[in-house]
């Protein structure tokens, strides 16, 4: 099934995004990750795709695994330090594996040099993969801006090249305020873009890890969110606890504000996704 015909639909949808294995990790043990959150019933589930492709044929094999459970798979595709004959191997293998959603991304520039690369950026990869096969497209957005766009409005102005390419539906980066991503809806609107746009959530498990995340990506955490890693940061099991109630809060504001579609980062634990479906259980009946 498409990712564009679930969005249609009238009913409250929980996706989520897995990673392949690192080189050398056990593929088995992420398709052992695959079946517990299958159990949960995603509405369908992305599996993302390594710098410059490191991990191209593991996110095939990763996406096939969720479809074997009546699941539809997002894969990942990037253009950075891929020419099109990678590009093309991996479209192909997509098809062969009937995986029909894409999530086409430029991907994080090593040290930024782009040589080697076939297209440049996302709406080029997206024009690519419209082209090349029935497949839905979706696309990532960014409520606090790119930061390499410089400005919000710039980065705007490129999220509609992606519009023009012929993009499905947008992603969002993950955001810790629901008031910036309601400031960016209406920033969207107001330039013409009116794609399905899915917010993306994170609960956070891990202070260490939000705040490198955080100075990689440039979002903003509020004071009422750092209050609650800081006070937990040395009780996994107390952040953890907290993390998903956050979530599930932000969840729950954006449901009540009209947004029917929601994606979770699980950073690969089952257990973050099935708590907040379990919160979720009477409100997305």
């Amino acid at each position: 099934m498409k990712i564009r015909e679930i969005l249609a639909s009238d009913k409250v949808n929980i996706s989520c995004e897995l990673f392949p294995p690192k080189q050398g990790s056990e593929l088995k043990n992420a398709l052992a990750i695959v079946e517990k959150i299958a159990a949960v019933q995603p509405s369908y589930m992305s599996v993302t795709y390594g710098a410059g492709g490191t991990s191209a044929g593991r996110t095939v094999a990763i996406a096939q695994a969720v479809q074997e459970h009546n699941i539809p798979a997002l894969a990942h595709l990037t253009c950075v330090q891929s020419n099109e004959e990678k590009i093309v191997q991996v479209l192909e293998q997509l098809k062969a594996g009937r995986i029909e959603n894409i999530l086409a991304l430029r991907g994080d520039l090593p040290e930024g040099n782009l040589d080697g690369c076939f297209v440049e950026h996302a709406n080029d990869l997206i024009t690519y993969i419209k082209g090349y096969g029935d497949f839905c497209v979706g696309g990532a957005a960014y409520p606090e801006g790119h930061p390499e766009a410089g400005a919000l409005d710039k980065d705007i102005e490129n999220t509609k090249y992606k519009i023009d390419a012929g993009v499905d539906f947008l992603v969002t980066q993950m955001f810790f305020d629901n008031t910036i991503l309601y400031n960016y809806m209406f920033r969207l609107l107001s330039a013409g873009i009116n794609v399905p746009v899915i917010p993306g959530i994170m609960p956070v498990t891990n202070a260490k890890q939000i705040n490198r995340i955080c100075s990689l990506s440039g979002t903003k955490l509020p004071p009422q969110f750092r209050a609650i890693v800081e006070k937990f940061a040395d009780k996994p099991a107390a952040l953890q606890q907290a993390g998903i109630a956050y979530a599930t809060g932000q969840i729950i504001d954006l449901i009540a504000n009209g947004f029917r579609n929601i994606h979770i980062y699980t950073m690969n634990r089952p257990e973050i996704i099935g708590g907040i479906i379990r919160n979720l259980s009477e409100i997305v009946k």
